[in-house]
């Protein structure tokens, strides 16, 4: 196995989880001078904004309301973090 980077996510509750990437995979998704913890939490809050779109609008059946609710507030989070629409970003609408 190659070189790897360790990152930590801290929750609101205080507990943490350590992870491992690839050595130098945060830098090549990275613009020039943008710290490495920009990129990952980017990457986080754009894949949580996607999974909570999926189990909403890709589900079968009805989806409970505050899942339906968190997914709108992950809307609004990705659309105030990247200045585009989430919808926009994955490239399709409900």
């Amino acid at each position: 196995m190659g070189e790897t980077e360790t990152y930590t996510v801290t929750g609101p509750d205080g507990d943490e989880e350590s992870f491992e990437l690839p050595a130098g995979l945060v830098d090549v998704l990275s613009e020039q001078g943008e710290p490495a913890t920009a990129v990952v939490s980017d990457v986080v809050v754009q894949a949580m904004a996607q999974q909570a779109h999926v189990i909403v609008h890709h589900s079968e059946g009805d989806v409970p309301e505050d899942i339906a609710e968190m997914n709108e507030t992950a809307a609004e989070l990705f659309e105030e973090r990247f200045g585009q629409p989430l919808e926009e970003a994955l490239g399709h609408s409900h």
